[in-house]
């Protein structure tokens, strides 16, 4: 289910109806799910990860790979679906993803780690996705 943007809650209060308790502190307030204990960490099946808010298609599972972190990790966006900003909390710099149709948090994006061809790893809280199998 995919909401056209005129659709899209407007204000938090919005979204607060929409989504869970849960989903709201890790979508709406970039709040970061426990390690290894999201439900997409693990899955193999094959598939499109969609936005949890706005239905928005954002990675492959051709690209979803085992980093061994605790979280869905993937190594390519779809082109234009996800946008990367500048964090600079807990006294570090990191690059935040979040949807592009949204703006929902989705996790962070590191680079030059070496897992695999891209050198890229978006870090993804499973709260922040869904997945339509193939």
């Amino acid at each position: 289910m995919s909401l056209e943007d005129t659709e899209l809650p407007r204000t938090e209060d919005e979204w607060r109806v929409r989504l869970t308790p849960e989903e709201f502190r890790v979508l709406r307030e970039a709040g970061t799910e426990r390690a290894f204990t999201g439900e997409y960490v693990d899955t193999k099946t094959q598939g499109v990860y969609h936005c949890r808010a706005c239905g928005l298609e954002l990675f492959s599972s051709d690209t979803k790979f085992d980093s061994h972190c605790g979280w869905p990790s993937f190594d390519d966006a779809i082109p234009g679906r996800v946008k990367e900003i500048e964090d600079r909390s807990l006294g570090m710099s990191r690059t935040e993803i979040r949807c592009a149709r949204c703006d929902s948090h989705l996790g962070h994006v590191f680079r030059g780690e070496g897992f695999t061809a891209n050198d890229t790893r978006h870090c993804v809280n499973s709260l922040s996705i869904r997945l339509e199998p193939r």
